[in-house]
């Protein structure tokens, strides 16, 4: 779009409204005012006990609210909460903090399943919370990732850098190809 246009102007074409103002949140958003040609990251934000990180957003199939009933799966490790049946499919619940040995998820309110987008491997990963899409403009990666309590430096593929918060990028697909992942029988 080219320049800025008068908001009052757009009164009666609400599509238009809506899209300036969508334009103008994104540009404020990321500080750079429409910086044309720029490359962007969409991902969607959770929260893991206290740390917030973010998925490529082509890595999550849909979230979901943790259902109400799922099955024990009997000779499995602590970390798998579960199969639910969710709309006729099974999927593995896996407590994503538990696994990664930082203690149980506590299960709350705003406690959601990310339903991983994997070609071969279904499962459902029970966070703290979902924090909504956020985007990131090239300029905002970070050269270092931050220090993490939650151990889960080997599948986190660098951060993005937005004022003082840092969000390290969580590759679910490494996660789910691990073989920590693949091993869920008890020992």
């Amino acid at each position: 779009m080219s320049k800025a246009v008068e908001l009052g102007s757009l009164v009666k074409q609400p599509f238009e409204l809506l899209r300036e103002i969508e334009r103008r949140s994104a540009s404020a958003q990321s500080g750079v005012a429409g910086a044309p040609g720029s490359s962007e990251f969409v991902g969607v934000g959770f929260r893991i006990g206290d740390e917030q990180f973010v998925a490529d957003r082509e890595h999550v199939r849909e979230v979901l609210m943790l259902p109400e009933s799922m099955s024990r799966v009997p000779g499995a490790k602590r970390w798998l909460l579960g199969i639910a049946n969710l709309r006729g499919h099974l999927l593995p619940l896996i407590d994503v903090k538990l696994m990664l040995g930082s203690g149980r998820t506590t299960l709350r309110r705003t406690t959601r399943v990310i339903s991983v987008n994997h070609r071969e491997i279904p499962a459902g990963l029970v966070v703290d919370e979902v924090l909504g899409f956020r985007r990131f403009l090239e300029h905002e990666q970070a050269e270092t990732t931050p220090d993490m309590v939650v151990r889960c430096d080997r599948f986190v593929a660098g951060s993005f850098q937005r004022n003082e918060e840092s969000w390290p990028i969580f590759n679910l697909f490494d996660l789910l190809e691990s073989n920590m992942f693949l091993q869920a029988a008890a020992e």
